[in-house]
């Protein structure tokens, strides 16, 4: 082999040695037709998952998918009162209620899981951009604005919420037009941390107890950071939605795998990862909503808007709950 040659193949060799191991995200689940645009996503007790759908398109009411684990289809719950945009959704630990943000209405709501029965859990109102929510050890529920910059806090049993924390690094005047949006407690719960998705950022958030203390962003660069979760070794698990991938990074703020990609449309389906929008861990697997949104609805044009245009089957998508050794080659 001629000099040049051997280099060149050196190169790549290192090259790829080094190179993300991204795993390529399969489906896990389809959508039943009419039901759009996936975005939140938990998991019961029993491994069933439910999947909250922002339909920009759609008309009132806001629905939720039930798969059973395997990602079989159970049942499709429409929910009474609330709008066609739905967003964040998880159980309560310290109730087994599940709650499901009504982007539309300002509101979160107390959904019963099997027949969709709806009642108020706190109202934020007009004006507001709830997206986001989480919960602390006692209980107590935080949402993340996006528009007003802002994390509001709720006793476990709802109610009144009052205003934890609002801050400038919470906004945004980028694009996508969200500012806080996933948010997640370590460990201790002596930090909350809050993805501005707009800004393509982290910020950490000093947890106070009765308030949030200092915010400082705590790593940059993660190309429209939206859901976020936090393992047991307290890395963050992010999806770019606008990278269409999942950035693990680790309580130091540095990049430790970088899993899944958008390998193009097969039948109207996003193959891999199309505007990933919320994640959750389900045993082994991570299973991430394939929200697809046109974001030329928002007046935004994106690299992947005209893709998520032509989005006809919507899908949650799965990748092995894994991070690739990159450190040690």
């Amino acid at each position: 082999m001629a000099p040049h040659r051997t280099l060149l193949f050196a190169f790549f060799v290192l090259l790829s040695s080094v190179a993300w191991d991204r795993k390529h995200a399969d489906t896990f689940a389809t959508l039943p037709a009419p039901r759009a645009n996936p975005e939140g996503i938990t998991v019961d007790g029993k491994g069933n998952v439910f999947v909250a759908d922002f339909e920009v398109k759609g008309n009132p009411p806001g629905h939720v998918v039930v798969f059973d684990r395997q990602g079989k289809f159970l049942r499709d719950l429409a929910i009474p009162g609330s709008s066609n945009m739905l967003l964040g959704i998880a159980f309560q630990q310290s109730t087994g209620k599940l709650l499901v943000i009504d982007f539309g209405n300002g509101q979160v709501l107390r959904v019963d899981p099997v027949s969709g029965a709806a009642t108020p859990f706190t109202v934020i109102g007009p004006g507001s951009g709830l997206n986001g929510l989480t919960f602390d050890k006692a209980g107590n529920v935080y949402i993340s604005d996006s528009f007003q910059g802002a994390i509001f806090k709720v006793a476990p049993t709802g109610g009144p919420a009052t205003l934890w924390k609002q801050d400038p690094l919470l906004t945004t005047a980028g694009v996508p037009p969200f500012g806080a949006n996933g948010l997640a407690f370590n460990h201790d719960q002596s930090l909350l941390f809050v993805a501005n998705t707009g800004n393509d950022t982290i910020v950490q958030i000093a947890n106070a107890g009765a308030t949030g203390g200092a915010a400082t962003v705590f790593t940059n660069s993660i190309n429209g950071a939206d859901g976020l979760i936090i393992d047991e070794h307290d890395n963050l698990w992010v999806c770019a939605n606008q990278a269409d991938e999942i950035v693990v990074v680790d309580p130091t703020g540095k990049a430790i795998a970088k899993l899944g990609d958008f390998d193009g449309l097969k039948k109207g389906a996003p193959d891999g990862l199309l505007f990933p929008a919320s994640l959750v861990f389900d045993g082994d697997s991570l299973l991430v909503t394939n929200l697809s949104l046109d974001l030329r609805l928002f007046g935004s044009n994106t690299v992947d808007a005209q893709w998520a245009a032509q989005v006809t089957r919507h899908t949650v998508a799965r990748l092995p709950r894994r991070i690739p050794d990159i450190q040690n080659h």
